[in-house]
C-alpha cells in the first residue's frame, strides 16, 4: 500500500515537473503574443473615465478567462484526435501573427487619419455627457474579449506546439498553466498600465520634491512606454510568427541554418531570416484578403 501510494506521488512529481518545463519553453515561443496582447489590451481601455478602468480591464479579463476555457479543451480534442493537424495550426497562427503586423505597420502609416478620428470619437464620448458610457463601455469589454479571443488562439495553438507528444495530463497541465499564467500577467500588467498617469498624477502632488519629480517623470513616460510596447510588440510578431513557419517547414529551416554562422552573429542573422520571412508571409496574406474584401465588394 505504501509502495503504491509512493509510486503515485512519483509519477505526480514527474508530470509536474515535465508540465513546468515545457509550461516555461511554451510562455517563450508565446512571448511575441504577449508583447503585442499587452498594447492592444492596454489601447481598448483608453477612452474610459479613469474610475471605470480597472472594472473595464476586470471585465475583459474575465471574458479572456471563458475565451481560454473554450479553446483549451478545443486544442485538447485536436491533439488527441487529430494530432496531424497541430503543425498546420501552428502554421496558420504564425502566419496570421505575420499578417497582423503588416496591417498593423499598414494602417500606422496609410490610415494614420482613422487612428486620429477613432482616438477623437473616444475623448469626445468621455466629454460628453449625453453619451451612455455604460453602452459605450459594453462596446470596448465586447470588441476587447474578440480581441483576446483571437491572441487566445494563437497562445494556446503555439503552446500545443511545444507539447504535442507529451501525455495527455501534461499536455492539459502546460495549457491551462499558460492560459492562466498569460490571462493574469497580462491583464495584471495592463492595470498597471492604465493606472501609471494615475499614479504619475498623484506622487506629481506629493508634497516632497523627490516623489513629485517622480511623479512628473512618470507622466512623461507613460505615453512612450505605450509606444515601445506597440513597437516591440510588433517585432515580436515577425520574430515569432516568422520563426514557426521557418521551424514548420524543414527546408527553409535547414537553409537558414547553413547560411548562419556560428555565435552570437549566426543567432542574429537566425532572427533576421526569420523576420524577413515573417514580414514577407504577412505582406502576401494581406494582399490575398485585400483581393477577397474587394470581391466581396464587387459581389
Amino acid at each position: 500500500m505504501a509502495s503504491s501510494l509512493l509510486a503515485l506521488l512519483d509519477d505526480i512529481a514527474t508530470v509536474l515537473d515535465d508540465v513546468a518545463v515545457m509550461t516555461k519553453v511554451a510562455a517563450k515561443k508565446t512571448a511575441g503574443v504577449l508583447g503585442d496582447d499587452l498594447a492592444l489590451n492596454a489601447q481598448q481601455v483608453s477612452g474610459v473615465v479613469s474610475e471605470r478602468e480597472l472594472p473595464v480591464v476586470w471585465a475583459v479579463a474575465k471574458g479572456s478567462l471563458i475565451n481560454k476555457a473554450i479553446l483549451v479543451p478545443a486544442a485538447l480534442l485536436i491533439s488527441s484526435f487529430l494530432p496531424w493537424a497541430v503543425t498546420p495550426l501552428m502554421m496558420i497562427g504564425g502566419a496570421f501573427l505575420c499578417y497582423e503586423g503588416i496591417e498593423k505597420l499598414v494602417h500606422k502609416f496609410l490610415h494614420r487619419g482613422e487612428q486620429e478620428s477613432e482616438h477623437a470619437r473616444r475623448l469626445q464620448a468621455v466629454a460628453d455627457a449625453s453619451v451612455d458610457m455604460v453602452a459605450f463601455e459594453k462596446e470596448r469589454i465586447k470588441g476587447a474579449i474578440r480581441t483576446d479571443f483571437i491572441l487566445s488562439a494563437e497562445i494556446i495553438v503555439i503552446s500545443l506546439g511545444t507539447v504535442a507528444n507529451a501525455d495527455f495530463a501534461t499536455r492539459f497541465g502546460v495549457l491551462a498553466a499558460i492560459g492562466l499564467i498569460m490571462t493574469v500577467g497580462v491583464y495584471g500588467l495592463v492595470a498597471g498600465i492604465v493606472k501609471l498617469d494615475d499614479l504619475g498624477f498623484y506622487l506629481s502632488r506629493s508634497a516632497r520634491t523627490a516623489a513629485r519629480a517622480i511623479g512628473r517623470g512618470i507622466l512623461a513616460a507613460a505615453p512612450w512606454l505605450m509606444k515601445a510596447l506597440a513597437v516591440v510588440g510588433t517585432a515580436a510578431m515577425f520574430l515569432v510568427g516568422g520563426g514557426i513557419l521557418t521551424h514548420s517547414v524543414g527546408a527553409i529551416h535547414h537553409a537558414i541554418e547553413a547560411i548562419a554562422p556560428a555565435g552570437v552573429l549566426g543567432t542574429l542573422v537566425q532572427l533576421a531570416c526569420d523576420a524577413g520571412i515573417g514580414m514577407l508571409v504577412g505582406a502576401l496574406v494581406l494582399c490575398g484578403v485585400s483581393a477577397l474584401q474587394k470581391l466581396r465588394g464587387a459581389s
